[in-house]
C-alpha cells in the first residue's frame, strides 16, 4: 500500500499542538488542541490494517486504475475510497491518502474541537477559526506567494493536492499543483488526481476547470501550472508572507 510522504503545505496553526504519526508509508502531520499521538497511532493502525486485509483478499483494489466494485458489506473506508474514485473514473487507491486523513481526523474530533490532519499534502481540517494554508506548487513561482483562506464555518473540509512535478504519486499530467476542496477528503483526493491527469500545459487549465465543475461534491479547485493559475468555486486566495 502506497501513500505520498514528501508533500507538505504550510498552515497557520501556532495555537495548536503538532505531532507526527508514521506507520510504514503513512506519514501524518497532525495538529490538535492536545497531544493525541497515542490515539492517532491506534487509528492509523486500525485503518491501515483494514485496508491491508482487504487488499490481501482483493489485490486488484490496489492496482486498479479505474472503477472497482466492492461488496455492500465492505469496510467503510474501502467503500468510501471506491465510491469517491468512481465519481471521477480513477482507481480507488487514488483516494487513499485523503481517506486516511479524513477517517483518522473524524475520530479524533471526539477528543479535540479542532483537528488538522495532513497526509502528504492531503488535508482533513476542522477549525474553530479562520486558517491560512500556504500553497506549495513545486518550482512554480507561485509557491509560497499565495494561500487559501478557510473559514471555520466551512469546516470540516477536505483539501487535497495532486502534482505531476512533486512527490511520487501517480499522475499522467504535469501540473505543479491541483488543489481540490470537498466536504469529503476522499472525494477531493480522487478528484485532484483525475483533474491533474488532464494538465499537460497551461492551456489545459480550462479543461481541468470544466471537469471539476462536473464532479458531484466538489466545492472548489485551484490549478497551477508554472506561473498560470485557474480557479473555480468557493476558493478564497490570499497573499502569503512565509
Amino acid at each position: 500500500m502506497y501513500e505520498p510522504r514528501t508533500y507538505r503545505h504550510w498552515i497557520k496553526d501556532e495555537d495548536l499542538i503538532s505531532f507526527n504519526v508514521v506507520v510504514k508509508e503513512t506519514d501524518l502531520y497532525i495538529r490538535a488542541s492536545t497531544n493525541l499521538k497515542r490515539k492517532a497511532l491506534k487509528l492509523v493502525l486500525k485503518y491501515r490494517n483494514t485496508l491491508e486485509r482487504y487488499i490481501e483478499r482483493h489485490p486488484a483494489f490496489q492496482t486498479s486504475l479505474g472503477f472497482f466494485p466492492v461488496e455492500e458489506d465492505a469496510p467503510r473506508i474501502v467503500k468510501s475510497m471506491a465510491e469517491s474514485a468512481a465519481k471521477v473514473g480513477v482507481g480507488p487507491m487514488a483516494s487513499v491518502a485523503g481517506a486516511i486523513a479524513e477517517f483518522v481526523g473524524n475520530e479524533l474530533l471526539a477528543f479535540s474541537p479542532e483537528i488538522i490532519v495532513e497526509n502528504g499534502g492531503d488535508i482533513y481540517l476542522k477549525s474553530l477559526k479562520t486558517r491560512l494554508i500556504g500553497i506549495y506548487a513545486g518550482k512554480s513561482p507561485l509557491t509560497g506567494k499565495i494561500g487559501l483562506e478557510i473559514s471555520s464555518e466551512d469546516t470540516p473540509l477536505g483539501i487535497c493536492t495532486s502534482s505531476g512535478t512533486v512527490g511520487h504519486s501517480l499522475s499522467y499530467g504535469k501540473a505543479d499543483a491541483v488543489i481540490v476542496l470537498s466536504k469529503s477528503a476522499a472525494v477531493a483526493d480522487a478528484a485532484a488526481t483525475a483533474i491533474g491527469n488532464l494538465i499537460k500545459q497551461p492551456d489545459d487549465i480550462p479543461n481541468g476547470i470544466e471537469l471539476a465543475k462536473g464532479i458531484d461534491g466538489l466545492l472548489g479547485v485551484i490549478i497551477i501550472e508554472d506561473d498560470k493559475i485557474g480557479l473555480w468555486g468557493e476558493v478564497k486566495i490570499c497573499q502569503m508572507s512565509m
